[in-house]
C-alpha cells in the first residue's frame, strides 16, 4: 500500500556508530541489487570512514523518519570527483554548481510506500539550504532501475539525457538515464529538460 500522507524527514551525517546499520542495509537483496557493495565491517569502514571523518568531499547522510533511520544519501559536488565528471560529460555535461546524490532505503518493508519520493524531495530541499552555490541536482540512474528513476521523477526531477555510463553492478548494461532538478528561482522551479 502506497503511503500518501505527508512525512517529516530529518537528516544527520553518518558516523562510525552507524556502520553496523549500513552493513545490514547493504546486505539486503533489494539494496545489494543496485549498490553491489561489500558489507563486511572492514569494507564499510574503508568506504564510509573517510566521509564520516571528513577526509573526503563526499557526504553521507542518514534519512530519519520520526527519529528512525530509513535511508542513506550520498552527496557531492560533481567537480570534487574529476573521473566521475569526465565520464559523465560526454553524456550530459554537469553545469557549474551541479551536485549529485545517491540514495537507498534500507529495509524492504519501507519500500513501495512512496517513502523514496518524499525522502528524495526532502533531501533536495535540505541540499538547497546547505549548499547555497548548488544550481541543480543531477543524477545518473541505471535505466533498468525503474523504481529509482520513477521516484526521482515524482520528486520533481526531469530526464535530460540518456547514455552509456559504467554501471554500479556489473550485471547491468551501460544504459543510464540522467535526471535533473534545478534550484527554485524567484518564480518557482522551471523544467530543465524533457519530461
Amino acid at each position: 500500500m502506497r503511503q500518501t500522507e505527508d512525512v517529516m524527514w530529518t537528516f544527520r551525517r553518518v558516523t562510525s556508530g552507524d556502520f553496523a546499520l549500513l552493513a545490514r542495509w547493504l546486505s539486503r537483496p533489494h539494496v545489494a541489487r543496485w549498490w553491489n557493495h561489500e558489507w563486511s565491517a572492514e569494507a564499510v569502514d574503508r568506504d564510509f570512514g573517510p566521509s564520516a571523518r571528513g577526509d573526503e568531499p563526499n557526504q553521507d547522510w542518514l534519512a530519519l523518519l520520526a527519529g528512525r533511520p530509513v535511508g542513506l544519501f550520498q552527496r557531492c559536488w560533481w567537480t570534487d570527483y574529476p573521473e566521475y565528471l569526465a565520464e559523465m560529460t560526454p553524456v550530459y555535461p554537469p553545469p557549474p554548481g551541479a551536485v549529485s546524490i545517491d540514495y537507498l532505503i534500507g529495509e524492504p518493508e519501507d519500500t513501495g510506500r512512496g517513502l523514496g519520493t518524499s525522502m528524495i524531495a526532502a533531501f533536495v530541499a535540505r541540499t538547497w539550504a546547505d549548499l547555497p552555490g548548488a544550481s541543480c541536482v543531477l543524477v545518473p540512474v541505471a535505466a533498468a532501475n525503474r523504481a529509482s528513476w520513477r521516484a526521482l521523477r515524482r520528486a520533481g526531477f526531469v530526464t535530460v539525457a540518456e547514455g552509456e555510463l559504467e554501471p554500479d553492478n556489473p550485471i547491468d548494461d551501460r544504459r543510464h538515464l540522467v535526471l535533473r532538478r534545478d534550484r527554485p528561482g524567484p518564480g518557482g522551479e522551471a523544467p530543465s529538460g524533457r519530461a
